[in-house]
């Protein structure tokens, strides 16, 4: 029988724990947390900033602006516009991003069967990125604000294909090479996203660059429908298959004999990743190692079954990267520090810890 594209006769040097028995809080117990701790951040997410707003103000405007006329207004017009036009759309970008990005990060790792799977690392982050450098100074919006999703979906996709070609070209067919294949595709993609910045308009690379470092501060209502859509249906189609994914962390040859068609369901899985990637790449900027830490802190929680990983994945990159998004804001005020600094900064010395527990 023919190997699946990134498999190999010797199974992974650590592969993904599969689905384990034992005592874990139970799914209601953390889904209720996870909602009240996300609601406080999102709450301490609007009020903190540059501008201190109350957080009984920020409640106010919030329900007034569902409900008009509900509370007396006591606050300013300029209040108003900061929780409700600059820092809640903001915040709720932020809960996309990072559950996004963390259900990416854990499916990837139940498909390759590597833990060190992540969008980032495995060059999908950086075609989107080129992707959308490519629309934003050089095609233009002739699409409208789904030019740069667009794009950037395309750019993440072709990567997720080139590292797909030369993982096959170099026979690197374990694991641990997929990420070393991605990588490098990482730093071919972004060597040409940096010729399209020289190449491009100097009053426009300024704006760019800051994108590239990450960044949540141009969010705006009328563009938060792409990041939820591709969330809401890509997330559904993951969590739909979780048992698949259960069955991919166990080995190809266990997914074949339980009637799963491995190298299709996988080839699906970078194509339903590279969207999810895309589409959050197109309004965030480069946020990396989300993907990589969020589902083996929740696997702690919940252990390896899927049904339980990816929705808690996605409700603890929510918080996380809203924290992160608060950090940044906070650091430096009133200067805004771009947010891929702070995950970076995280996400390395989480990555050390990682290869420091996986090889000791």
């Amino acid at each position: 029988m023919k190997d699946a594209p990134f498999s190999s006769a010797e199974p992974a040097p650590h592969p993904v724990a599969p689905p384990r028995r034992g005592r874990r809080l139970p799914v209601w117990a953390i889904a209720v947390s996870g909602v009240a701790v996300l609601l406080v951040s999102l709450s301490l997410a609007v009020s903190v900033g540059a501008v201190s707003i109350p957080l009984s103000t920020v409640w106010s405007i919030l329900i007034n602006k569902i409900a008009p006329e509900t509370v007396a207004r006591d606050w300013s017009v300029g209040r108003e516009a900061i929780v409700w036009d600059i820092r809640f759309p903001r915040a709720i970008l932020a809960c996309f991003v990072g559950a996004g990005l963390a259900i990416v990060g854990a499916s990837l790792q139940a498909v390759t069967r590597n833990p060190l799977a992540d969008p980032h690392l495995l060059g999908i982050s950086a075609g989107g990125a080129f992707g959308a450098i490519l629309a934003m100074l050089h095609t233009g919006l002739f699409l409208g604000l789904l030019t740069v999703p667009l794009f950037a979906f395309l750019g993440a996709l072709g990567a997720t294909v080139l590292v797909l070609s030369v993982s096959q070209i170099a026979s690197a067919t374990s694991a641990d090479r997929l990420v070393l294949a991605g990588v490098a595709v990482s730093f071919i993609v972004m060597s040409v996203a940096n010729v399209l910045i020289f190449l491009g308009d100097p009053r426009a690379t300024h704006t760019v660059v800051f994108w590239m470092l990450g960044g949540l501060g141009l969010a705006q209502w009328d563009q938060l429908l792409y990041p939820a859509a591709a969330l809401t249906l890509c997330g559904g189609y993951l969590w739909a298959n979780a048992g698949r994914l259960n069955a991919m962390t166990i080995g190809d040859e266990t997914a074949t004999t339980l009637g799963i068609p491995v190298a299709r369901f996988r080839l699906t899985v970078f194509a339903v990743g590279a969207l999810i990637t895309g589409v959050m790449v197109a309004f965030s900027g480069i946020i990396g190692f989300v993907g990589l830490m969020i589902p083996h802190i929740v696997r702690l929680l919940t252990g390896g079954d899927y049904r339980r990983l990816l929705p808690v994945s996605a409700l603890c990159g929510a918080v996380f990267l809203v924290w992160a998004d608060i950090i940044a804001r906070t650091i430096m005020a009133p200067d805004d520090m771009p947010i891929g600094i702070v995950t970076g900064l995280i996400g390395g010395v989480f990555f050390v810890w990682l290869l420091r527990r996986r090889i000791g």
